[in-house]
């Protein structure tokens, strides 16, 4: 009997994304993601360092930046995540943790997230409706402007979700065991728009 084997995988490799008037859902696939914890007393130091480096500032509480090579994403109280394509760089597959971790040496701790979080972008006019389905905060642009960024939940499914444009974009970040979870509210979420498209 042949051995099982392993095989590697994105949280919603099995999902289809959506493309409807008014509505897309996009999974974010090939992505290197890292955290970053700034040690005691030591965050305003390495805010400069990765401002030095990558042209951006750590941002501040509840809030998210980006340059041409990476996305900084307040996560709690001196923490963040690091988000990039894993593309080429340097003739290697990037690896944010790898990245990191000698640039912040001695000022955060640096853990790789690639396989531990899952990444949805809803956006469209319609984008406020399926997310007022079970987000309980206001998204309105009003109180939840470009660049914003909440620790919440969708439907008791605990999510970070930023604020990208005013298309209105949104990107929501879990962690990998509540994809399915996650899954299983958006379709229901989305239901009335997708299945009220012609045929």
């Amino acid at each position: 009997m042949p051995e099982a084997m392993l095989i590697e995988t994105t949280p919603f490799a099995r999902n289809k994304p959506i493309a409807v008037p008014g509505l897309v859902v996009a999974y974010r696939d090939g992505v290197t993601v890292a955290s970053i914890a700034a040690y005691r007393e030591k965050a305003v130091a390495l805010s400069d360092l990765i401002e030095a480096t990558y042209g951006v500032a750590l941002p501040a509480p509840g809030r998210r930046v980006s340059s041409n090579a990476i996305t900084l994403q307040w996560s709690g109280p001196g923490q963040w995540l690091a988000i990039a394509e894993r593309g080429q760089r340097g003739g290697a597959v990037r690896d944010l943790e790898a990245e990191l971790k000698p640039i912040v040496a001695g000022l955060a701790a640096v853990v790789d997230q690639s396989d531990a979080r899952g990444i949805v972008a809803i956006s469209g006019t319609r984008a406020l409706n399926v997310l007022a389905k079970g987000v309980p905060i206001d998204l309105h642009e009003r109180a939840f402007a470009t660049g914003d960024v909440a620790n919440t939940h969708a439907s008791h499914i605990a999510i970070t979700i930023a604020r990208l444009d005013d298309t209105p974009t949104f990107e929501l970040t879990m962690y990998r065991s509540y994809a399915t979870s996650f899954t299983d509210w958006l379709r229901s979420a989305t239901a009335e728009f997708v299945h009220t498209q012609p045929r």
